[in-house]
């Protein structure tokens, strides 16, 4: 990763940049799969700008802070947690994706998450806006589809 001034301080540049083609989307889009599956809320939010604002379900998050304690309190309950993301369109500065995941919470049931989100991206390649419209079904741990 490298880093650039500006009047904020160090801002961490995050490649690919936008704008973004097909090559490069699908890149952006492997990069947070495999820091989503990390489970690392440090890791995963430093893809984030500073303010960015998310709506994740029903919740609204401003800033780094908000999204890595969010981040934290998920992979607390959704336990086993794997992702897929697919590429949907891209254009600019902004990605969308499709996506599923599983996990399983605390008792032992499994579940499979299906969304999309809307990404748009600053200059940097950090994240300033994400929005996910998530669904939740529940599955039997033999019809899981995403095993490590």
């Amino acid at each position: 990763m490298t880093s650039v001034s500006s009047s904020a301080g160090a801002a961490a540049v995050r490649p690919p940049l936008p704008p973004f083609t097909e090559e490069s989307a699908r890149a952006k889009v492997q990069a947070a799969e495999d820091a989503w599956n990390s489970r690392d809320p440090e890791r995963v939010s430093l893809a984030y700008t500073e303010d960015s604002v998310w709506r994740n379900r029903d919740r609204f998050l401003t800033g780094r802070a908000e999204i890595r304690a969010f981040l934290a309190g998920k992979w607390e309950r959704e336990l086993d947690y794997r992702l897929r993301k697919e590429l949907w369109a891209y254009t600019g500065n902004r990605i969308s994706v499709r996506f599923e995941y599983e996990w399983h919470d605390a008792d032992g049931q499994w579940w499979r998450s299906h969304g999309n989100e809307q990404w748009e991206f600053a200059p940097d390649g950090l994240m300033s806006r994400r929005e996910a419209s998530i669904n939740d079904v529940p599955i039997e741990a033999g019809d899981r589809r995403l095993t490590p």
